[in-house]
């Protein structure tokens, strides 16, 4: 076999593998939260996942049980609630956080992503055994 079809098929394989990886680590897009009562825009900065509501049922909501008073009289639209999520390498995003605008509290949080794209997220305190998972279903959204 020459040298040049070699290095060809060593290359497409390469990049089918490098292609394969990134195609996982897709996290990027749109997703309705449970009930449908918003959609939020899942985005990267860095290294490091973001996601935040761009479409709610109730847009002047306030976050008014935030534990910072100072953010009490601020819309839940548009604030950050997901952040410093890392991809692992295979099918989940660790070592982030959750606000539960609803509560009023931080967890600590893990997102996995299935075959049809959609992701679960779960809230824990402490040990991920004791916590709560909650289903986003990805949708084509246009802000």
């Amino acid at each position: 076999m020459p040298v040049r079809s070699l290095l060809t098929i060593c290359f497409l394989f390469c990049s089918f593998f490098l292609f394969s990886q990134n195609s996982k680590e897709e996290l990027i897009a749109y997703y309705s939260a449970p009930g449908g009562e918003s959609i939020f825009k899942f985005y990267k900065q860095g290294n490091k996942y973001y996601a935040k509501p761009v479409w709610m049922k109730r847009p002047q909501r306030l976050d008014e049980l935030n534990p910072d008073p100072a953010k009490r009289k601020q819309k839940i639209l548009g604030s950050i609630i997901l952040w410093d999520f890392e991809f692992d390498g295979k099918n989940a995003w660790t070592k982030g956080h959750i606000y539960d605008a609803n509560k009023g509290k931080i967890f600590k949080a893990k997102i996995t992503r299935d075959k049809e794209g959609n992701v679960a997220i779960r809230g824990y305190v402490g040990v991920k055994l004791i916590g709560k998972t909650e289903y986003f279903v990805k949708v084509d959204f246009k802000e």
